[in-house]
Formats: C-alpha cells, sequence, structure tokens
C-alpha cells in the first residue's frame, strides 16, 4: 500500500473515502466526507456524528431518523422528468425511497443524512418546480424548523452529561 494512500471513514455516511476529500479540521480532528451533502449535515450539527468524550452520538450508536415526505409539485411530470427526478433523489446519501405519482412525490429519507432542503435543491436542479404560492412556501419553511429543530436537539454537546451547566432560559 502506497503511502498517503490510506482511506477513512465519512462520519456522516460512513463510506471510505479519501482523507482530503471534501475535508475540515474540527476541534483539533480532520475528517473527510464523501460528498458536499454529507460534509454540509455535518457542519450543521457535528455532535451528532462524533458525540463527546463518554458520550457516544446517535450515529455512532446507529440510529436513523427516518421520514416521510409528501411534496405536491406545481404540475405533473412528463415520463422522462421522473426518471430524471428519481434518478437525482435517489443517488443523494439517505434517500431510501422515491415514488412519483403525477404530480405528487413521496420520500422516505434518513434526516441524519440529508434534510428537506437539501431535497428540494435537488428537485430544482431536476426542473420540478415546487408549488410557488404563499402557503407552501410557509409550509416547507415549517418542514425545515421543525427538521433542524428535531435534530438540534438530539445531538450530543460539550459538558451536557450532568455537570449542572448553566442553560439560558
Amino acid at each position: 500500500m502506497e503511502l498517503g494512500s490510506e482511506k477513512v471513514k465519512d462520519p456522516v455516511c460512513q463510506m471510505m473515502v479519501a482523507p482530503q476529500q471534501h475535508a475540515i479540521n474540527y476541534q483539533g480532528m480532520n475528517y473527510a466526507f464523501c460528498s458536499l451533502q454529507c460534509k454540509e449535515r455535518f457542519l450543521a450539527n457535528p455532535h451528532l456524528y462524533i458525540g463527546v468524550p463518554g458520550e457516544q452520538a446517535p450515529k455512532q450508536a446507529g440510529e436513523e431518523i427516518l421520514k416521510r415526505r409528501r411534496l405536491r409539485l406545481d404540475r405533473p411530470l412528463s415520463a422522462s422528468d421522473v426518471q430524471q427526478v428519481t434518478e437525482q433523489l435517489q443517488a443523494m446519501m439517505g434517500v431510501y425511497t422515491v415514488d412519483i405519482d403525477a404530480n405528487e412525490l413521496v420520500i422516505t429519507y434518513d434526516l441524519l443524512q440529508a434534510t428537506a432542503e437539501q431535497i428540494e435543491t435537488t428537485l430544482q436542479q431536476a426542473g420540478a418546480r415546487l408549488g410557488e404560492g404563499w402557503g407552501e412556501r410557509l409550509r416547507r419553511a415549517f418542514v425545515h424548523c421543525l427538521e433542524e429543530n428535531e435534530v438540534a436537539s438530539r445531538e450530543v454537546q460539550p459538558g451536557s452529561h450532568g455537570h449542572g451547566g448553566h442553560h439560558p432560559g
């Protein structure tokens, strides 16, 4: 084996990757990621994936946070658009199922690996447009907020294991 050819584990999806791939340094430790998607998930809530001394992170414990979302598209997709959207969504880390019927998309994904916002970005890149009305925008904003709050509530925090730290009210 050549020097420097060792692989390291992506803390988000557990894939083995080159140590310099999408690399960052966090709290004096080097981490590498298979994709920008995994890097973004890590940076949003690192202690979901690496824990703290003496306390294992949810991802280290093998947890998944499965979400099933039903999204209504503003117009039905053609057969070729369905194929393109399905392929792009299934290429995302953490996406388990994609079902598209006319203008309804049902997707199941692991929130520790993908967010509704990343899924919407992928949909936009694939050419699918979600409803543009204010009610739909507001609903999506609530989904994003709820997901991020749920993820943040599961993150292991430094000093959170019984040291009686001050918590702002």
